[in-house]
């Protein structure tokens, strides 16, 4: 490991990860017009934020920085494949990997894998339903779209609060830290679809301000040191593929998982590829 990233790793340990995401989810919701007028200019010119596809393209009249960064898309900015045997992107992002649960391990970066059974809030349940399934681990930069959708239609059956830390995702990050995603807080949202049963992990970060979704709103903050769970057995609730379920208030990661032989990857993706909302990443059997 490089000095840099040894650097960056230890500065992690060292700081006190919830008090400041606490304080960003503050400031990110401030509105004073001054603050507004010294970032959003900036932070498009750094990020080559594509204000042209913002169903709103006038930063000067967003009302806080989180307002501006969950900015809605317009209508046409993506095309959502139609064909009912695909699977779409959720997200705009870039893969950090993909492809095989090995038993109950999931691939991490090299050196690096994580416990399936630990990443759903160890549900031992859940590790037997997607044992041996497939994964796919989405890093969403500053610059991208920061609202999430379905990649195809779903049913859902539950959700989980799982409290945890909060590390950076970044490449660095990711390739150096153990079992992050196992670690950090985290969403699990498990759906019943075409493909068999999924899970949309929603995992949080530094300066994640919070995690929420639709049918719920935000679930954290406020952050809770024990595992949060909701079922929704008793009521229908079903998104469309393409629809909004959840939204990171800052960015993170998104992961993907499905059950063993019940839909293939596109062949053309691969670790760093990146993808758009709406387009095709596999195919159901």
């Amino acid at each position: 490991m490089k000095l840099r990233a040894r650097l960056f790793i230890a500065l992690q340990h060292l700081i006190p990860q919830h008090f400041l995401s606490r304080m960003m989810w503050r400031l990110t919701r401030c509105k004073y017009k001054w603050l507004l007028k010294l970032t959003l200019p900036l932070f498009i010119r750094i990020f080559k934020v594509n204000m042209d596809e913002a169903k709103n393209s006038d930063w000067r009249s967003y009302t806080s920085f989180n307002n501006f960064f969950t900015r809605e898309l317009k209508d046409d900015a993506r095309e959502i494949s139609s064909d009912n045997k695909t699977i779409i992107s959720p997200v705009d992002g870039a893969i950090s990997q993909l492809g095989k649960i090995n038993s109950d391990l999931i691939f991490q970066a090299k050196g690096h894998a994580y416990s399936l059974t630990q990443l759903l809030g160890d549900r031992e349940d859940l590790g037997e339903t997607f044992r041996d399934g497939e994964f796919n681990t989405i890093y969403l930069s500053p610059k991208d779209y920061h609202r999430i959708h379905m990649p195809v239609d779903g049913t859902l059956k539950e959700m989980i609060h799982v409290p945890g830390e909060l590390y950076s995702v970044n490449p660095t990050t990711v390739e150096n830290v153990p079992a992050l995603f196992a670690r950090n807080e985290r969403v699990v949202c498990l759906f019943d679809t075409p493909a068999g049963p999924m899970a949309m992990i929603l995992v949080g970060a530094i300066f994640v301000g919070s995690i929420e979704t639709v049918w719920h709103g935000e679930v954290t903050p406020p952050r809770q040191k024990e595992i949060r769970n909701w079922k929704y057995d008793e009521e229908t609730i079903s998104y469309a593929k393409g629809q909004e379920m959840g939204r990171f208030n800052m960015g993170s990661t998104v992961i993907l998982l499905y059950a063993n032989d019940k839909m293939d990857w596109e062949k053309e993706l691969k670790a760093e590829r990146s993808v758009r909302l709406g387009e095709s990443i596999a195919v159901i059997k």
